[in-house]
């Protein structure tokens, strides 16, 4: 028999099954499709520089048929080209003006859930819920074996990623060692 739940534990599943509901209708209506697509359009206009089907497939936790069948549509819609992959065999995924458009739409619609979920807090009380925040991710990040990434949907710049201020990125350094330099 499973331990029995805390009253925290059901409200936080609670606030995040509203909140992935939200984010997911609004980013569908902006994305044009429910899934995948927004996660896709997001990650290659956050962090993704020009990745390989492989690597955004294993970011939006897709086998490869369905990364494949992905980009194939959102090449056929104009939101994405295929280029030059880095080893030769590969092929690089990469925004078009419009797929950066969409991703930005996407990102818009997850800011305004997000934003609107937190209209209630002080600052005060904001910033005691973002250090809250960081150490659960951190518990997941330290649980975590596979599957889609985490910050498949996030906006760097907002979480201070470049600045060393980033908990998910801070965690998986912890358990996996720092990434590699951008660019190789």
């Amino acid at each position: 028999m499973a331990d029995p739940l805390s009253p925290e534990a059901n409200v936080l599943g609670a606030l995040a099954l509203v909140l992935t509901d939200q984010m997911a209708a609004r980013a569908a209506t902006e994305a044009g499709e429910s899934g995948a697509r927004g996660a896709a359009l997001s990650a290659l206009h956050h962090f993704l520089d020009a990745p390989s089907v492989d690597t955004l497939r294993r970011v939006l936790g897709l086998t490869h048929s369905g990364a494949v069948r992905l980009v194939d549509r959102l090449v056929s819609e104009g939101l994405v080209t295929r280029g030059p992959g880095g080893d030769g065999r590969s092929r690089a995924v990469t925004l078009t003006p419009a797929g950066r458009q969409a991703a930005a739409r996407v990102s818009g619609a997850r800011s305004t859930v997000l934003e609107r979920a937190l209209r209630n807090l002080s600052p005060d009380q904001r910033g005691t819920l973002h250090d809250l925040l960081g150490r659960l991710l951190a518990a997941v990040v330290e649980d975590k074996d596979g599957g889609a990434w985490i910050c498949r949907l996030c906006d760097l710049h907002a979480c201070g990623r470049d600045e060393g201020r980033c908990p998910t990125a801070n965690a998986a350094a912890a358990k996996y060692g720092p990434p590699p330099p951008r660019g190789r």
